[in-house]
């Protein structure tokens, strides 16, 4: 659609002057009409419609390159990108109230040997932004801090992504004001370089922070998942390094905080480079308010020995509370009762005990007296520490379904 400056205008040479272009109207797939404006022509709107603009980017479309959508998206957008391979395509979003998401088949992006700021494939500092459905792979940059994303400010969702050899999957700022939600998402094959720790997922000293229904496996030296945020949720996810794995802790809070571990299977290979599986404290506190809450996770060691969960409490002035409450471990190691705080319920068993969920030995038999063995642990702060969800294979989660007596562990 195009319009002249005057109807009768006509410039210096007698001829009219070129028409000004203001947008066009063009019929979308479902046979609504669709206004393109002049300023943006890949932004597409519903006429009449409430629902947010919607950028497409892919091969074939206006806008090709994810670089040039990071460019050119206003906040309040939806960047729907095409399946396909994205290589070398670094981006920067900046943008508030931000939907990113990959359409039909997971797109993947590929570093191929570049970065955004030298940062990552993806460095995201807008407001409120969602990411959904896209794969990050070979993030590696000079100082060996690589992410897939780089989260430097605001507040981010991140929801059944892949982070595949990368330095680190995610890792994020250190503003409290910021918070992390991650869900059904996998996280794998942390690169093999003895010269830096590398993280599956590393979160930084920011206000809130929640993990459910994610997959981790094949650690290198670093840790599956890392958080010094002041508040972590981590429930029903599966972290097990795997066979293989090097991973170090699986778990850890070198800071401290409130910690909500509950519902998950927590597994150490037997190449493990750490014996501790959770790690509580080991740098030091950081926040003013400390306690761990971890109950109903199933903890596997596949080395010859080990520590399911370490605490370090003398780092804290005041002593920490931890409650370590029906959680079932099996293989070498102990798990022992925290210096103060709550331990109950918690049992060992043998693997010829468990049935095997996703290839893995998870769920007690049918026959097992442990089923029903326990009490429902209660709320602490509020929270109910018996997870209403579980894992579900390959990734995702599930109800839980106790009956009247729950059993120990991740799985009813």
């Amino acid at each position: 659609m195009a319009a002249s400056s005057g109807a009768f205008a006509q410039s210096e040479d007698g001829l009219a002057p070129p028409p000004v272009y203001k947008g066009e109207i063009r019929r979308g797939a479902d046979g609504r009409l669709i206004a393109v404006p002049a300023k943006s022509p890949e932004v597409l709107v519903a006429s009449g419609s409430s629902r947010p603009a919607t950028m497409i980017v892919g091969s074939g479309e206006k806008i090709t390159t994810i670089s040039e959508a990071a460019r050119l998206a206003r906040d309040g957008e939806v960047i729907e990108i095409r399946p396909g391979d994205y290589r070398g395509q670094p981006a920067v979003w900046t943008q508030d109230n931000l939907l990113i998401r990959g359409g039909g088949a997971r797109p993947v992006m590929l570093a191929d040997g570049r970065s955004a700021e030298g940062k990552a494939i993806w460095v995201v500092r807008g407001g409120r932004v969602r990411i959904e459905n896209i794969e990050f792979r070979g993030a590696r940059v000079a100082d060996g801090n690589g992410a897939g994303i780089r989260f430097e400010r605001g507040d981010l969702v991140v929801q059944r992504c892949a982070f595949v050899d990368n330095e680190n999957g995610i890792l994020t700022a250190n503003r409290p004001e910021m918070t992390l939600a991650v869900s059904d998402s996998e996280f794998s094959a942390a690169p093999r370089d003895d010269g830096s720790l590398h993280h599956l997922l590393y979160v930084g000293a920011i206000g809130r922070f929640v993990l459910t229904g994610n997959r981790f496996a094949q650690g290198y030296r670093g840790h599956l998942v890392k958080s010094r945020a002041r508040e972590s949720v981590v429930r029903n996810n599966l972290l097990v390094d795997g066979a293989g794995g090097r991973a170090a802790y699986e778990l850890e809070f070198p800071n401290g905080g409130v910690a909500y571990v509950l519902g998950n299977v927590i597994g150490q290979s037997a190449t493990t480079d750490n014996p501790v599986l959770v790690s509580y404290g080991a740098e030091g506190q950081r926040w003013s308010d400390n306690a761990l809450y971890f109950a109903h996770n199933t903890l596997l060691n596949d080395a010859h020995s080990g520590n399911y969960l370490k605490v370090w409490s003398d780092k804290f002035a005041d002593g920490v509370d931890v409650w370590a409450i029906n959680n079932l471990y099996s293989g070498h190691g102990e798990l022992s009762a925290p210096a103060q705080g709550r331990f109950e319920g918690n049992q060992s068993v043998a693997r010829r005990d468990l049935l095997d969920y996703g290839g893995l030995p998870l769920r007690l038999n049918s026959f097992s007296p442990l089923r029903g063995s326990v009490r429902l642990p209660g709320q602490a702060r509020g929270v109910d520490l018996f997870p209403p969800e579980e894992f579900r294979f390959p990734v995702g989660s599930q109800p839980a379904h106790p009956g009247s007596s729950p059993s120990p562990g991740a799985f009813q």
